[in-house]
């Protein structure tokens, strides 16, 4: 019988790391962001990648995900209010590309809900990181084709 390299049967496996950190807010920053198609193919979102910068769950990773193109306008809607609450979470109004908004401090609320493998985070709201610059340009004043941006879901801080 061949020799192998390694046998993983004597050795415990680290934890997977797939346990949902507890709910709260979090110092993130954006690392990476993709354009991809939705399953149906009639779609697409902008799926963010964040890293927790500090505290005991830095380095763990949460995803949100943007259905910026979308057959329900009430889809886009709650996409585009949430790319909002980033870009003013990050100080970027009116960012020329989505890295623009890479590595900046901010702070999410975090939440956990079902999924269909168990509970997972979900990302319930942005916010600017207190001490942050504040932005270097105000915003537009909304025309009928962009309605007006919230600072936040509700006239709540989340």
């Amino acid at each position: 019988m061949e020799e192998c390299f390694f046998d993983a049967t004597t050795v415990d496996p680290l934890d997977s790391g797939f346990t949902p950190i507890p709910e709260g807010d979090y110092e993130v920053v954006i690392v990476k962001s993709t354009n991809k198609p939705t399953k149906t193919g009639n779609g697409s979102y902008l799926e963010l990648q964040c890293q927790v910068v500090a505290g005991e769950y830095a380095k763990r990773v949460l995803w949100a995900r943007l259905n910026l193109k979308n057959p329900s306008s009430a889809a886009v809607e709650m996409a585009k209010r949430e790319l909002s609450s980033i870009c003013h979470a990050t100080g970027v109004l009116r960012p020329k590309c989505k890295e623009e908004l890479h590595n900046i401090p901010m702070i999410v609320h975090v939440v956990q809900v079902e999924g269909r493998n168990g509970m997972q985070n979900e990302i319930k709201g942005w916010k600017a990181k207190e001490g942050a610059a504040a932005p270097a340009a105000q915003p537009a004043a909304p025309t009928p084709s962009s309605p007006a941006q919230p600072t936040s879901a509700g006239g709540r801080p989340w």
